[in-house]
């Protein structure tokens, strides 16, 4: 059964088989219809997937046009600042040749180079970037560096404000392997467990973004361990969102408000991870 057809008939016709019991085996064959082509175009795009791409781990992919102006509004409504200024941030990071070939080179000598695509894509890693530019933060701290992408995402936007310093914690020697000069001068790596690690920080905290073992628990205590340090206006941000409710509850529990971004990327498999935000209610986010 055609839905444009069904649409087209007579109200009360439509209406006896909206009713109807048979209703199940009437829509079968729309409901099949629908479940292949489904299936067939996921299929599809896992299939240019796996013959295109080499990358196994930590996707990068670029958002669909629509999806990049949804962050960009997501952005604009935690900092309260004009959509246009936000997207121009997004404009500055994709437009940064120096980065980019930074993070090429890191990769080709470390002989990693062949874990991504040959056009690697911020994705989400836009809206880090706004935020940092325009928030201006002068403690930016983040769990799990693994490679250091989002790292030196972090760090060129610091270094386009000309002040703040990141403190990037993960529990693997090797990691950071991005991170070096000129971004690592704005850098600060520490090895070891992050709970731990943040519990004893003991410096303020203006934006922390949780990225490291992504289990429920762990991801709240972490949330827990670096509250004792997050000044009046800290913006708390989860990478982890899309898949608990860690930073929701501990938003409810502390009086924060909770807002989540979900990414759809471009011509990609993988559904996409998002930003989870956390805002306290009585302070003001942005900065002069």
């Amino acid at each position: 059964m055609d839905p444009d057809k069904v649409h087209q008939m007579k109200p009360a016709t439509r209406d006896r088989i909206l009713k109807s019991r048979l209703l199940p085996f009437i829509v079968f064959p729309l409901r099949l219809r629908t479940a292949v082509k489904q299936v067939l175009s996921t299929a599809w795009t896992v299939t240019v997937w796996l013959v295109r791409s080499r990358e196994f781990a930590n996707y990068s992919y670029a958002l669909t046009p629509m999806n990049r102006e949804q962050l960009a509004w997501f952005v604009s409504g935690i900092t309260s600042r004009p959509v246009a200024e936000v997207e121009g941030y997004f404009a500055e990071l994709e437009a940064d040749g120096a980065l980019l070939t930074h993070v090429e080179t890191r990769l080709t000598a470390a002989r990693r180079r062949r874990e991504f695509d040959n056009q690697i894509s911020y994705g989400r890693r836009l809206g880090w970037y706004a935020l940092v530019r325009i928030l201006r933060p002068a403690v930016v701290v983040e769990t799990g560096t693994e490679k250091g992408l989002g790292s030196v995402v972090f760090a060129a936007a610091l270094m386009r404000n000309g002040a703040g310093r990141l403190v990037t914690i993960d529990i693997e020697a090797s990691s950071g392997l991005i991170i070096a000069e000129p971004y690592a001068s704005v850098v600060e790596q520490r090895i070891g467990d992050s709970v731990v690690l943040l519990k004893e920080f003991g410096e303020p905290i203006d934006l922390f973004l949780h990225d490291s073992d992504h289990s429920r628990e762990h991801e709240y205590a972490e949330f827990v361990a670096a509250e004792q340090w997050l000044t009046g206006g800290a913006l708390v941000l989860s990478d982890n969102s899309h898949s608990t409710d860690a930073l929701a509850q501990w938003s409810r529990a502390t009086g924060r408000q909770f807002t989540f971004f979900q990414e759809r990327p471009e011509q990609h498999w993988y559904r996409g991870a998002g930003i989870g935000a956390s805002l306290a209610l009585d302070s003001q986010q942005v900065t002069s």
